[in-house]
């Protein structure tokens, strides 16, 4: 069992908390049951499984099959454990898995690109809602928060592993791929004349959604095939960006079974 600080391996793991750390180790971290139960699922490759004698009495089946899905497991400490996990009550396991060098989006379907966004949170959101409604995949811009930042995974309840996803080294011309695919590009603006539900979803779409605080930049904004609004009642500024996103996501499931 794994009870120093200063264990080679403890010391690596942390590391991953940081975004440079986490580019030069080309790795990140899987946090708690719910995360490590959705990468076996789909047999996502790991790196290192750390547990506690606890966790392992109570996960005896998960315990096994994250046994047959990564190179390296360790017994380790209540204390190393809460020493290599972000959250402030780790459930007693803690994962890191390469990062996949093979993050293909496909252009059909529906699709969201992110730009600027900086809350992990609000990303994990969006990537649990668009799973959910049955996107075909993400783009996020390169300026934006970590697509593997341990919040994103958490917030994605999982769904991370479930969703086309990558990150984008020139979000304009992944749109132009995109439009020369034949697919409609959606921004929501304030200023729009139609709404979102006027849009014919039915296509093949991609959204466009922008900054927390600033929205879409406007050179990808002019980008758009169709600027849409989401109507707020006076005196309501706006809406959060993930909330945003499910509107226009479950508005395009809704045509697509129903009209």
């Amino acid at each position: 069992m794994l009870t120093s600080l200063q264990n080679s391996l403890v010391k690596q793991i942390r590391k991953l908390h940081s975004t440079k750390e986490r580019n030069k180790q080309n790795l990140f971290l899987l946090e708690g049951t719910h995360l490590l139960e959705a990468a076996c699922a789909v047999a996502y490759p790991l790196e290192t499984v750390c547990f506690t004698p606890q966790w392992q009495s109570t996960h005896p089946q998960l315990w096994d099959l994250a046994c047959s899905c990564c190179d390296r497991v360790e017994l380790v400490s209540e204390e190393v454990l809460a020493a290599i996990a972000t959250t402030v009550q780790p459930d007693g396991v803690v994962a890191t898995a390469r990062r996949s060098e093979e993050n293909q989006v496909p252009l059909t379907g529906l699709l969201l690109a992110v730009e600027t966004l900086q809350d992990p949170g609000n990303l994990g959101t969006i990537i649990r809602t668009a799973a959910a409604a049955g996107a075909s995949g993400l783009w996020l811009s390169d300026d934006s928060v970590d697509l593997d930042h341990p919040k994103v995974l958490r917030a994605s309840a999982g769904q991370w592993f479930r969703l086309n996803k990558a990150v984008s080294q020139d979000l304009k011309a992944t749109v132009e791929q995109c439009q020369q695919a034949g697919i409609q590009v959606i921004a929501t603006l304030p200023t729009a004349s139609f709404t979102y539900w006027q849009v014919d979803w039915r296509k093949p779409s991609l959204i466009l959604l922008g900054n927390e605080g600033a929205g879409l930049s406007d050179d990808l904004a002019a980008m758009a095939d169709t600027q849409v609004k989401i109507p707020l009642s006076p005196g309501v500024e706006s809406l959060n960006v993930a909330i945003a996103a499910a509107l226009m996501l479950y508005e395009a499931q809704r045509q697509n079974i129903y009209s």
